[in-house]
């Protein structure tokens, strides 16, 4: 029974932390790419080039952290919120986790192809301009649709199933479970061209959720592990009832 109940409370911190991470990601991720290099809003090729060879290894280490570190921590959060879930939505936890755990594979492959391919592009653009240029009009639809540039359709998928499942097992706090819902749902519709913009909200306000989640989460775990102390502690205290000592045989 410890063992059991002391490896849901790392579950839950673990996640905690998690979506802590998550959401500190988000915001390091949104202005350095849309204020700082103002990657999304160059259109040329050729200026895009320019764009990485100028910025390659600040480049490399975003897309490292709010890409292939986002994708194995995303994974994390995903199996953390399946332990959470699981016993009251059995079914609705498991579609959400598989989806999570697609999210975040491509997530990761996503931020693999950008950097090896930035790399190869840089390098080559140093003796042929041109043919990087050729290349990266190849490599960089790749990596920004396994990223989501054309909405957040599994992102968006994710939260709306945790979400529900949640609301279902009453799990995390409704509030949360709501916001999860609004957020879900503009991840999906921001698929449409039309409402592709939506994706800024998303991820605006994932920041939120992914912070609401990650302190609902820890002070779970911290809760649950005073409980298995006094748990412990009261079990050791109490006296155990002495066993009774023979009569003495009168001669």
């Amino acid at each position: 029974m410890g063992s059991s109940v002391g490896g849901s409370v790392r579950k839950q911190k673990v996640g905690g932390l998690a979506a802590l991470y998550l959401a500190a990601a988000f915001v390091v991720a949104m202005p350095f790419f849309l204020a700082l290099v103002k990657y999304p809003s160059v259109t040329d090729p050729v200026a895009k080039v320019a764009l990485l060879v100028s910025n390659h290894d600040s480049m490399r280490v975003m897309y490292l952290v709010t890409y292939v570190i986002f994708g194995l921590v995303l994974a994390v959060l995903a199996l953390a919120l399946f332990a959470r879930l699981r016993d009251g939505a059995p079914i609705l936890a498991q579609a959400a986790t598989a989806v999570g755990l697609i999210w975040a594979v491509v997530l990761v492959a996503s931020g693999m192809i950008f950097n090896a391919g930035m790399a190869a592009v840089v390098g080559l653009h140093a003796t042929n301009p041109a043919q990087a240029v050729a290349a990266w009009q190849a490599i960089e639809p790749v990596a920004q649709g396994l990223g989501g540039s054309g909405g957040e359709l599994l992102g968006g998928l994710w939260v709306l199933l945790v979400s529900v499942a949640a609301l279902r097992t009453r799990g995390l706090p409704k509030v949360l479970n709501l916001l999860g819902v609004a957020i879900g749902t503009a991840g999906l519709l921001s698929v449409v061209p039309a409402l592709n913009d939506l994706a800024y909200g998303f991820g605006l306000l994932e920041i939120v959720w992914f912070v609401g989640l990650g302190v609902v989460m820890v002070r779970t775990a911290s809760r649950q592990a005073d409980a298995a102390g006094i748990t412990v502690t009261t079990s050791a205290s109490t006296p155990r009832p002495s066993s009774p000592q023979p009569s003495p045989i009168s001669s």
